[in-house]
């Protein structure tokens, strides 16, 4: 019985790990999704090419700033306010879920398995577009932090 409470002792310490990591990348992609919506598209390309040009000067194939370079040729003034939207309101979401799970709100559980498992279904979908690896690593993160949602849910339930 003794190592069954441990286990729980673990996971609800993993839990809270989990959330204060997504409330860490909530805030951070809420700042940039205000950033993007605050920053002219011109001074934004600028700022890119600015942020590539020294590490390209130190190794021309460097492929992180190889990357970048090609994404700004397909980043316009429209792509860039849908990325400061689609962050600002990502952000928002997950720090809203965030809160009402550390307050331990009963619906907060549920909730969160769902835009998690919301985000999980989308993340995959660009995976299957794009193959970014960080898509997938990102997946298996929210899935980790679904199902210590879930356990944490069924712990506070037997609580009452």
């Amino acid at each position: 019985m003794r190592h069954l409470a441990a286990d729980r002792g673990l996971l609800h310490r993993l839990f809270e790990l989990g959330i204060a990591a997504k409330a860490v990348f909530a805030s951070i992609e809420t700042a940039a999704g205000l950033a993007l919506l605050a920053t002219p598209d011109a001074r934004f390309q600028g700022w890119l090419h600015w942020l590539t040009q020294a590490e390209l000067v130190e190794d021309p194939s460097d492929p992180l700033a190889r990357r970048v370079l090609a994404a700004m040729g397909h980043l316009d003034a429209g792509s860039q306010h849908f990325y400061a939207v689609y962050l600002l309101g990502h952000g928002l979401l997950k720090l809203a879920v965030v809160a009402l799970l550390a307050r331990r709100v009963a619906a907060a559980y549920p909730l969160a398995i769902a835009v998690f498992a919301g985000f999980v279904a989308y993340q995959l979908h660009r995976w299957t577009l794009t193959g970014s690896p960080a898509m997938l690593a990102l997946s298996a993160l929210d899935a980790v932090v679904i199902w210590l949602t879930w356990q944490e849910w069924r712990d506070a339930a037997a609580r009452g």
